[in-house]
């Protein structure tokens, strides 16, 4: 339990880092260059990994690495920009928010991880909780931003899911990670090169912003999440993903001089207690006990991988 609790912790590092990631897109870098900006978080994450890693993939890692770079990083990047664009904050976030249900419905179709009830109640719960925190009234909305944050959220939910499923003791999550980013940003690289021409020039507090995205919402917070998703049923790990839009709502708090009403102050709590049911262990409550579910004997233990 204490080892499960210990890995939602690390893998919660990813969706506050991916919350504050909205402020410093917003605010710090330019609004017309979506596929350089997208380039310049993923390559030089991807890079710095790679250095750490010094390992090149082999056999069925190069695909791999081509389709999972694509689904979490590189064309995830682009939508969510385009998404972030075209449609309220609000709204977005409310799309994404629906990505624990979808998580857990791959996870079982592809991994035959069945969802439990606690689970299933935290992801609704969640979902509840973040419309409580961020919908605002919209009116109409654009229907290429609707598609673009569906898609977005289903690309990563099935992105996430294949990340588990290739699971692989020979590889570990540095090299995985740097994999997928640099084949990522290579596309991403090529596409803005052809898309939008030369590289925006850029302040610095542009490269600030960058800097942040590229090692820390990226690089730190996507060895933490596949970190969570190697340890945790992926349905546990989409439901601590509702992180996300709380540490929104708290950077407008605490930054942007936003106010609190009682409905976000609600919303908050429901969404961390659809958090809290997510818990493996109110998971295994949930179920009878199985042969798998007993302890393994201390001779036959396997020590966890590095």
């Amino acid at each position: 339990m204490e080892g499960n609790l210990r890995w939602m912790t690390v893998t919660a590092f990813a969706p506050v880092t991916w919350g504050a990631s909205y402020y410093v897109t917003r605010h710090l870098l330019p609004a017309d260059s979506p596929l350089w900006g997208s380039a310049l978080r993923a390559l030089p994450a991807g890079l710095l990994l790679l250095l750490v890693a010094r390992r090149l993939p082999r056999g069925a890692w190069w695909w791999r690495a081509l389709v999972l770079g694509t689904l979490n990083m590189g064309a995830f990047f682009v939508l969510v920009y385009v998404a972030a664009q075209l449609l309220p904050t609000s709204v977005a976030a409310t799309v994404m928010a629906t990505s624990p249900l979808v998580m857990m419905l791959i996870a079982w179709a592809l991994l035959a991880q069945r969802p439990t009830l606690p689970a299933v109640a935290g992801g609704v719960l969640g979902l509840v909780g973040v419309a409580a925190m961020v919908l605002t009234g919209a009116g109409a909305l654009d229907a290429r931003g609707l598609a673009a944050s569906v898609t977005a959220m289903l690309m990563s939910s099935v992105g996430y899911v294949l990340a588990q499923r290739w699971h692989d003791d020979d590889v570990d999550v540095v090299s995985s990670t740097a994999w997928q980013l640099v084949a990522g940003g290579l596309m991403l690289l090529v596409a803005a090169l052809v898309a939008e021409g030369a590289p925006p020039r850029l302040d610095a507090s542009a490269w600030g912003g960058l800097a942040f995205l590229s090692l820390a919402a990226t690089a730190l917070a996507y060895l933490a999440w596949f970190g969570g998703l190697r340890h945790l049923p992926a349905g546990t790990v989409g439901l601590v993903g509702l992180l996300n839009p709380v540490t929104g709502l708290a950077l407008g708090l605490l930054v942007g001089g936003e106010h609190l009403s009682l409905q976000q102050a609600l919303g908050v709590v429901v969404v961390l207690v659809g958090v809290t049911l997510g818990h493996p262990a109110l998971a295994r409550r949930a179920r009878p006990a199985t042969p798998a579910d007993q302890p393994t004997p201390p001779a036959q233990a396997r020590v966890p991988a590095a």
